[in-house]
């Protein structure tokens, strides 16, 4: 409430679900809007991908994902807590931890075993560690373009060199660089943006952000002057080639004024 005082909001509707998607797109009962933006649950995905057309959209988000590329630096009882942070949100998010070493790999495994056991989430955790997976690369290259690869919503980079590897790495929604910044201070306070693409759309989109309500414009005013004749001349040689006479005698006509 305090940030939407703080953008100028002059109306805040109570209303969720995919009901409100519908409504918002073709204003039943509230105001019809132009871009409905922001996460929700699967039937409110659903309900944005069947009106993007409709209404703009900002993307698909699908369930939360971490990837966590480390290598031996790494401490494991730290990946594993990222881990498990990321598994408890709910049964559909995707842990994934991507290292080149091996004994790092066979101390996540146990230290997640041990944190389980003490987790009150422990069912969710465990029920989406299942869509995860601890994958091995033969080197710092190869591991990141595992992470090109997958294109994770959050992508946590706990190693030795971060300055080489940092460049490496392509597409993500958020990269938290170092062992200090955990993924969980995204969630709560250091202030990046929280929406972000899953499901691999970090390939070729961003988060939500200002631009997500921006639109580019463009406009064309041309002066009588030397320079239009040869714009019209070469406007209405390109319309014959296409075989779009009309085109080039819409162009023409400015010489017969």
């Amino acid at each position: 409430l305090a940030a939407a005082s703080i953008a100028g909001a002059d109306m805040l509707l109570a209303i969720g679900g995919a009901q409100a998607i519908a409504a918002m797109a073709f204003g039943v009962l509230v105001p019809a809007c132009d871009v409905i933006a922001g996460p929700g649950n699967r039937y409110v995905t659903a309900a944005k991908k069947l009106l993007a057309g409709e209404v703009g959209i900002d993307m698909l988000a699908g369930p939360s994902e971490l990837t966590i590329l480390a290598d031996e630096s790494a401490d494991a009882a730290i990946v594993a807590a990222d881990l498990l942070a990321q598994a408890e949100h709910d049964d559909d998010a995707v842990p994934i931890l991507v290292t080149t070493s091996e004994s790092l790999a066979s101390r996540v495994e146990q230290e997640l075993e041990s944190q389980l056991a003490t987790l009150p989430t422990a069912a969710t955790a465990r029920s989406a560690l299942a869509n995860g997976a601890i994958v091995f690369a033969s080197s710092a290259s190869e591991a990141a373009e595992v992470c090109n690869r997958i294109a994770p919503e959050h992508l946590e980079l706990i190693v030795r060199d971060e300055s080489s590897v940092l460049p490496l790495l392509r597409h993500y929604g958020a990269i938290f660089v170092g062992q200090p910044s955990a993924e969980v201070f995204g969630d709560y306070g250091v202030g990046p943006n929280h929406t972000l693409p899953t499901g691999g759309t970090a390939r070729f989109t961003g988060g939500l952000s200002v631009f997500s309500f921006l639109r580019v414009r463009t406009c064309m005013k041309l002066d009588d002057s030397a320079s239009l004749a040869s714009v019209i001349g070469d406007s209405a040689q390109l319309g014959r080639i296409e075989g779009l006479e009309g085109h080039a005698r819409a162009a023409e006509r400015r010489l017969q004024r």
